[in-house]
């Protein structure tokens, strides 16, 4: 799929997109191509702020880590601080595996098959990449699987 993708929009403009500087506040459109090389910049740019903005939040609770410790002299208070960490400490670890799906999502970016459900393989609605970049899946798409899994949990 991907090297139909290539003919499609052309070699150098596919391998280029990750060079487009977009303007201030842009946002892709229907009107425009569906997944041009804007709104390939787009969404690169999109999930790279995302990946940044988790790893500097790790980098930042890993230091709140070594500074603080958990000798607080009250048991009850103690307690807490270790509930605490724990919560942080397990949202961490789910920002972790998001990471993955991100780099995942560039993956697609680079090989043309970001935006296309990859059951389907028809186009994932903006508005949906929009509100979760890494979908990989048409919303009708993701709701069917969803109640097959459902089902399949159920039994």
């Amino acid at each position: 799929m991907a090297t139909a993708l290539v003919d499609l929009y052309g070699g150098d403009d596919f391998e280029r997109f990750d060079r487009i500087i977009l303007a201030e506040g842009y946002r892709p459109s229907d009107d425009e191509e569906f997944m041009c090389a804007k709104h390939r910049a787009y969404f690169l740019r999109k999930l790279k702020a995302w990946k940044d903005a988790i790893i500097e939040e790790s980098r930042a609770t890993m230091a709140q880590l070594q500074v603080d410790s958990l000798r607080e002299p009250d048991l009850a208070d103690r307690a807490s601080s270790e509930t605490d960490w724990s919560i942080e400490l397990r949202t961490r670890d789910r920002q972790r595996k998001l990471i993955a799906k991100i780099d995942c999502a560039v993956r697609r970016l680079y090989e043309g098959e970001y935006g296309y459900c990859e059951v389907t393989g028809d186009p994932i609605s903006l508005g949906r990449l929009e509100a979760r970049p890494i979908a990989t899946m048409t919303l009708e798409a993701q709701e069917c699987h969803e109640r097959i899994e459902k089902v399949s949990r159920d039994d």
